[in-house]
C-alpha cells in the first residue's frame, strides 16, 4: 500500500482531499462539523488503517489519471486551434491572390 500504509488515518485522507490531492477540490481547508470518519469511530467501529491506506492510494491514482487526461485534452485543443487558424490563413491567402 506504499509508505502509508501501516499509520494511514482518515485524518491524513481528509488532509490529503483538503490539500487537493484527490482532484475532488482546490487547495483549501474545508471545516467540517462532523470530520471524515467520526461517525465510524464513535459508532466504535474506525476503519483499519490497512483500508484507509487503500482508500488514499486510489483516490491519488485518480487524481493522476485525470491529470492525464486533462494535459492530453489541452495538448488537442491547442492543435485544433493551430489548424482552424492555418486553414483560414489558406483560405485568407486564397480569396486575396
Amino acid at each position: 500500500m506504499g509508505r502509508d500504509a501501516p499509520k494511514a488515518t482518515t485524518d491524513q485522507l481528509r488532509d490529503d482531499i483538503d490539500r487537493g490531492r484527490t482532484g475532488d477540490k482546490v487547495h483549501f481547508p474545508d471545516p467540517a462539523a462532523a470530520p471524515l470518519g467520526t461517525d465510524d469511530e464513535a459508532g466504535g467501529h474506525a476503519p483499519h488503517p490497512r483500508t484507509v491506506a487503500e482508500v488514499r492510494q486510489h483516490e491519488r491514482a485518480r487524481t493522476d489519471r485525470m491529470r492525464d487526461n486533462a494535459s492530453r485534452v489541452q495538448v488537442r485543443t491547442w492543435l485544433l486551434l493551430a489548424a482552424v487558424i492555418g486553414v483560414l490563413a489558406v483560405l485568407l491567402w486564397a480569396v486575396v491572390s
